[in-house]
């Protein structure tokens, strides 16, 4: 935890080799392809969706194995650590990469945020690599230490590392990091997860109270509810009438306000 806490604070990045149980990883290629069928999902055709990749948003939607994601106990815990415990999702989404696509240009997932960097964090992302991730087939592309600086000029030219990992692995970085998906040069698909989390007082990219149906946040455990924004950020930020949207949701249950000292 402090080795990974570390690395992030210093390079911006870290990664957690072998992270994710087999039979998960299993279950969400599965998913995913279901889903990508069903959907008819197609390249966005933009210059930061890609020409050749396939992206399907709003994925705790669709339930269970989804759900196991952004609880993960190898990796919230290093989320929490970097953001607080009262950070939110702010988005779950699939990135397949085929075979063809060009190096998305480089970002920072902080940039449309208007504050001055350096800043504490408050975007913090992840990518679970659900295939192997390497140089060629567009393992992430990272500019390591560049949180501490201001943002790239977007898609401008810059000296990166590829985030190798083994299917399994989860990169997490800060917000603030520029980074990029990589150029996909092999003959195979590079299929991950974006499991995106931001503090509790920043906006969510996804709004998940709209995009998740109360009924089935219901049946999210109370962490994965908190998560999506129902919970109160430091006793305050999200209440309603002093109560918690957990407590509406759930019609019963305890919240304690700042003001209730």
């Amino acid at each position: 935890m402090d080795k990974h806490l570390e690395a992030v604070k210093r390079d911006g990045f870290t990664i957690v080799e072998n992270a994710v149980e087999p039979d998960l990883i299993e279950a969400l290629n599965e998913a995913l392809d279901r889903l990508e069928r069903d959907l008819g999902a197609k390249p966005a055709g933009n210059s930061f969706e890609g020409a050749n990749t396939v992206r399907i948003y709003n994925l705790l939607a669709y339930g269970a194995p989804f759900t196991d994601v952004p609880v993960h106990a190898a990796v919230l815990p290093i989320v929490e650590g970097v953001l607080d415990a009262g950070c939110l999702i702010s988005s779950l989404s699939s990135i397949a990469i085929d075979p063809g696509e060009r190096a998305q240009p480089i970002h920072a997932d902080d940039m449309v945020i208007p504050l001055d960097k350096p800043h504490r964090p408050i975007v913090c992302n992840s990518m679970w690599a659900l295939t192997d991730f390497t140089a060629a087939n567009g393992a992430t592309r990272l500019v390591p230490g560049s949180h501490t600086r201001p943002n790239p000029e977007y898609g401008g030219a810059y000296d990166t590392i590829a985030a190798e990992m083994p299917k399994g692995s989860v990169l997490i970085w800060d917000g603030a990091l520029w980074h990029g998906g990589g150029a996909n040069r092999s003959g195979a698909r590079r299929t991950g997860i974006a499991m995106n989390y931001c503090a509790g007082f920043i906006r969510q990219q996804e709004n998940q109270q709209l995009g998740l149906k109360p009924e089935l946040v219901k049946g999210f455990p109370p962490r994965l509810q908190e998560l999506v924004g129902y919970g109160v950020y430091q006793g305050l930020i999200g209440h309603i009438d002093k109560q918690s949207p957990a407590q509406r949701l759930n019609r019963g249950g305890a919240f304690r306000s700042i003001w209730d000292q």
